[in-house]
């Protein structure tokens, strides 16, 4: 049985040809994907009964089954989805007020091999990779489900994006030319894997690229993030300096604040010493609390102390509005795990 999501326009023109059907049907058929989010074939109700019929025997819209959906207080929803071998990744529908913008926060491996010690999609493990196809799901069930367009998508979801690279690429691009969400509403954030880092600033891309930093100097990164020992600060800013350089293009750093241990006036100026030559904004993120560490969230002053610091040396700082945390949806906070 053929799965229909995911697929390109060519390769469903294949499944159309050999029921010997014109190209034009494999035309309506991808649009009643991508554009309508159809969940059935009876659904593409401009094809004939006779035709539906028919391409039923060979194929299905999905396979992937929604196995918990959590609604937060905010409107944020939190999915628990299941794929065909019974493996199960959260993907987070984030909603904003005053906002257009509806943004998936998608997942790109089961688990994840990073392990930093704040995150609990590390505690797991990494189980495996997810395939460009699972990874499109993730939006088109949301749309599915919702009835509603994303707009923007964010690999912020489990899983190191660029230890799964290939995936993550084809999937962007199947968002972009079949789900016609532009090039620069798509994120992807990394760890600071620099061999990948330096593969992606030979490609021509227009999508944002995020660094999860969260730390000032190599002995705070080192305790929180065990790939400071792989791929230490003064080598990840040169890869990025390099990725800057080639693309023209302003990465985003992501920081998340820890109470006492990285939201200190010192930190904040060992951060600005660290960036000041780097073309980016930065977003700093409130710790949300797990049930894995006793890491605390600061307080309200002192993450607006720390904002101001930073925005002194003339870089763009913003503040993440915290989504879904009551429902365990927020950053860091998605592990997968069956309920």
């Amino acid at each position: 049985m053929q799965i229909l999501s995911g697929l390109t326009l060519d390769e469903i023109e294949k499944i159309t040809d050999a029921l010997h059907a014109s190209k034009f049907r494999a035309r309506q058929i991808h649009n009643w994907i991508y554009l309508k989010s159809v969940k059935s074939i009876d659904e593409m109700t401009d094809l004939s009964v006779k035709f539906r019929e028919e391409l039923k025997k060979h194929a299905c819209v999905t396979d992937t089954k929604i196995k918990v959906k959590q609604t937060s207080s905010d409107g944020t929803l939190k999915y628990l989805l299941e794929f065909s071998d019974g493996e199960c990744v959260e993907t987070v529908l984030m909603r904003f007020d005053n906002r257009a913008n509806l943004t998936a926060c998608v997942s790109s491996q089961v688990g994840c091999a990073v392990n930093c010690s704040f995150c609990a999609t590390g505690k797991r493990g990494f189980i495996r990779n997810l395939t460009y196809k699972e990874i499109i799901e993730q939006v088109l069930t949301i749309q599915r489900d919702t009835g509603l367009k994303v707009t923007n998508v964010v690999f912020m979801g489990q899983g190191e994006p660029l230890l799964n690279l290939e995936n993550v690429l084809k999937a962007m691009e199947i968002f972009n030319e079949n789900l016609q969400i532009g090039a620069r509403r798509l994120t992807v954030s990394t760890a600071g894997i620099i061999p990948k880092i330096n593969e992606l600033a030979n490609l021509d891309m227009q999508s944002t690229l995020a660094i999860s930093l969260h730390a000032p100097n190599h002995e705070i990164r080192k305790q929180i993030m065990q790939i400071e020992n792989k791929y230490p600060m003064p080598e990840l800013k040169n890869a990025l300096k390099n990725y800057i350089e080639k693309t023209g293009r302003r990465i985003t750093i992501e920081y998340l604040l820890i109470k006492d241990l990285n939201d200190t006036l010192d930190s904040a100026k060992q951060l600005v010493q660290y960036l000041h030559d780097l073309k980016c904004n930065i977003n700093l993120i409130p710790y949300n609390p797990t049930a894995e560490n006793d890491y605390k969230r600061p307080s309200n002053n002192s993450i607006m102390r720390f904002k101001s610091l930073l925005e002194q040396s003339g870089k763009k700082v913003t503040v993440r509005l915290e989504r879904g945390a009551d429902i365990d949806a927020a950053c860091g906070q998605l592990s997968g795990k069956v309920l």
